[in-house]
């Protein structure tokens, strides 16, 4: 199962994969093409702001390990 805080750094993960196959100097060998598809990739890829917000909006998906969680399960 798949923690919310999980998600969040997956996220985050990929943005900082995806800038790092766009530098030159960080990944060499990596074709044009490739970084021109990172580059579109990231064009409306959300930013470390729009994950926190996602974070304090929608806690259950996209906040820490337990966001929600005793919430939810006090309500039952």
């Amino acid at each position: 199962m798949t923690m919310p805080n999980e998600r969040r750094n997956a996220v985050n993960r990929t943005r900082i994969f995806l800038l790092d196959l766009m530098d030159p100097k960080k990944t060499p060998r990596v074709p044009k093409n490739i970084r021109q598809e990172a580059y579109r990739c990231l064009k409306h890829y959300p930013g470390e702001y729009y994950m926190l917000l996602a974070s304090e909006q929608a806690p259950t998906v996209f906040g820490e390990w337990d966001s929600g969680w005793s919430e939810s399960k006090s309500n039952e």
